[in-house]
């Protein structure tokens, strides 16, 4: 089963908070708000995208190199968690 599917609805609830931000930068705009309103609000929306991101990657390496690379090779293993530490450094 893949990583998406088990953590389907916390991906989904994440995924309708990034799309309320999503509407709070429309709703900045058409209300013409400052422009440092409208960065902040986007700052924040950039930042939710690279969590989600962030976090299906991680997943992603996780399930698909470390697990299967665990029993078979330990120095492989070793190498994708870290890969996840300097993935998780760059994206968070």
């Amino acid at each position: 089963m893949s990583h998406t599917i088990r953590r389907k609805t916390k991906l989904l609830n994440r995924v309708r908070r990034i799309r309320g931000q999503v509407d709070a930068i429309e709703r900045a705009l058409e209300a013409e708000a400052g422009c440092e309103q409208v960065m902040h609000v986007i700052a924040a929306c950039r930042g939710a995208l690279n969590g989600l991101l962030g976090e299906v990657v991680e997943e992603h390496i996780q399930s698909h190199l470390v697990e299967p690379l665990k029993d078979k090779d330990a120095s492989a293993a070793e190498a994708a968690e870290q890969l996840k530490d300097v993935f998780r450094g760059y994206f968070r």
